[in-house]
């Protein structure tokens, strides 16, 4: 892909994900995601052509300018979102397809001290919500959504929602399009909360039910 097919294509991707943007001057020159995106094709030809060191030096100029730590030897692909962006760290064996769109404060990391494969493999078409933590190497299945703050260790199947700490599949559905409503995700720390309180409330009605058989038996005994 020609480099002005893929800055067109980048820039006309934001306009589709994110409702604020209003011009391309905006996004050229306020948007940390886009800049961090540019900082990153660069550092990574440098990384594929073994010059190491000044691929780091460019990482590492990026994630000053833009608080945004993307390492030179992570794969990304067409596409790639990074919304507001503050906080954001992807790791050096990550891999990202297209189409994906990830938030502020998420981390693609890794568990291990292995200098193989240790971090995610996130599939096309995936949504990762602010403050999420994606950890080890293993797939998150394309089409799936992590809601936000959940700590995800373990493969994740095509077409999931993923919420919770440590991360649990919610709902599996096919998702045609993207979804960005992190509001409907399931709590499901919510759910069994309400499941208790729904359990304590029967038991105190059974509670008073046996106190009243109870009273009643008493004073039949009396007379």
């Amino acid at each position: 892909m020609g480099l002005i097919r893929w800055f067109k294509e980048e820039i006309n991707n934001i306009f589709e994900k994110d409702p604020a943007a209003r011009s391309v001057w905006e996004i050229i020159f306020c948007y940390p995601g886009f800049h961090a995106n540019i900082f990153h094709r660069v550092a990574h030809w440098l990384w594929k052509h073994k010059l190491y060191f000044l691929g780091r030096f460019v990482s590492h100029i990026s994630r000053f300018l833009t608080g945004i730590e993307i390492h030179p030897g992570a794969k990304i692909g067409k596409r790639f979102f990074i919304d507001h962006g503050m906080g954001v760290v992807i790791g050096e064996t990550a891999e990202i397809g297209d189409n994906v769109t990830i938030y502020h404060q998420v981390t693609l990391g890794g568990v291990s001290l292995n200098k193989g494969k240790r971090h995610p493999t996130i599939g096309n078409n995936v949504v990762i919500g602010s403050g999420a933590k994606v950890l080890g190497p293993f797939t998150v299945g394309e089409n799936s959504k992590i809601g936000s703050n959940s700590v995800v260790v373990k493969e994740v199947p095509p077409n999931s929602t993923v919420v919770g700490i440590p991360g649990r599949v919610v709902t599996k559905k096919d998702r045609k399009l993207l979804d960005f409503d992190h509001d409907k995700l399931p709590d499901p720390v919510a759910n069994a909360i309400n499941c208790i309180v729904d359990r304590v409330v029967e038991l105190e009605k059974e509670i008073k039910t046996l106190q009243k058989k109870v009273e009643k038996y008493e004073s039949n005994d009396k007379k």
